[in-house]
């Protein structure tokens, strides 16, 4: 659990010190912009692999329960992951999608995060997914109160056109189908749908 801590600590601060907008101009302008994203990079990779390896041993060590979800919520975590998926991809691709939500990959990060809350009821899931989740809503507050608004992440976008949100609807469809299938067992070790992944 301890890795598992440190790696959001890790993850989750780099990307929260990007949203206090001052220190991080501070900071830019000591180091400069390439090593501050050199830095940036190297931080919020290493957070992620500790999230990885502390999630994975806490598996193994034995879940650690802390309310039984029902049947149902699961089956509700997988619609809602679908247009999760969808909108990861709608920066690129801006469209309808884009245009309304704004910063539709932070709506998707907030929807996967509660997708798997509803779904998980253990200690581990909780604080991985819970944190994810209150990032996420402080990192959207902070865009809303910016006087420019910009896509988290700069993704580079195609031009702009209302055939962008099929485009976006297409591949979220198949990634999540992906996912659903295979990815999930294969990258996470826990099968989605009974025998997937096998």
């Amino acid at each position: 659990m301890a890795l598992l801590i440190l790696g959001l600590v890790l993850f989750l601060g780099t990307h929260a010190f990007t949203l206090a907008r001052e220190p991080r101009a501070a900071l830019v302008a000591r180091l400069g912009e390439g090593p501050y994203k050199g830095l940036y990079s190297v931080l919020s990779v290493a957070g992620v692999v500790l999230i990885a390896i502390g999630f994975g041993r806490y598996r193994a060590a034995g879940y650690i329960p802390v309310w039984e979800p029902p049947v149902w919520t699961r089956h509700l975590a997988l619609l809602l992951v679908w247009p999760a998926f969808v909108m990861f991809v709608a920066p690129y691709f801006p469209g309808r999608i884009k245009r309304t939500l704004k910063h539709p990959m932070l709506a998707g990060v907030k929807l996967w995060a509660l997708a798997h809350l509803l779904a998980n009821g253990d200690l581990g899931s909780i604080l991985l997914f819970g944190s994810i989740l209150a990032w996420a809503i402080m990192a959207r507050i902070s865009a809303k109160r910016r006087d420019e608004v910009r896509d988290h992440g700069g993704p580079v976008t195609f031009p702009a056109g209302p055939k962008n949100d099929l485009i976006a609807v297409a591949i979220g469809t198949a990634v999540w189908l992906a996912f659903l299938l295979r990815l999930h067992a294969w990258l996470i070790g826990v099968p989605v749908l009974p025998g997937a992944g096998a």
